[in-house]
């Protein structure tokens, strides 16, 4: 038993390719030297899967996201998108503590930031997408 990450670039005409893992780290960590100039200047659909392995073989998705990648002209990820992102994500938390100075306020600071960051960072896929990743993960039968 174990865990695996799988990284796809979701193409426009909903096409998957592998990204591999290493590569996508090196992109957030933006790497002098690390680039995808296919995708400079877009923001492109990814899918990420946490995959539970028994035997090194996976066997069910545990975790899936989905999400874009912003790039810029050179083919890095944009580092602005990439910290609004991890912004609104930590905003998502619910307060530990609420402000009990007045009961009729309710704090929702934290629902509404999860709707923004459902909607300006995440996607729904298809049927058809989620199929193609599964064939991808587990082969020919699944």
């Amino acid at each position: 038993m174990g865990l695996s990450i799988r990284v796809f670039i979701v193409e426009d005409d909903d096409s998957i390719n592998r990204l591999p893992l290493a590569q996508y780290e090196r992109l957030l960590k933006r790497g002098p030297d690390e680039r995808l100039l296919k995708y400079a200047g877009k923001r492109v659909r990814y899918a990420l899967l946490v995959v539970d392995l028994d035997n090194r073989r996976p066997i069910e998705i545990v975790r899936d996201q989905f999400g874009f990648l912003d790039f810029d002209d050179e083919g890095q990820l944009k580092i602005g998108e990439h910290e609004k992102k991890e912004s609104l994500a930590f905003d998502m938390l619910a307060p530990i503590l609420s402000d009990q100075t007045n009961s009729r306020v309710i704090n929702a600071r934290h629902k509404f930031a999860k709707k923004s960051y459902l909607d300006k960072f995440s996607w729904e896929p298809t049927d058809e997408i989620i199929a193609a990743i599964a064939k991808a993960i587990f082969g020919k039968f699944f």
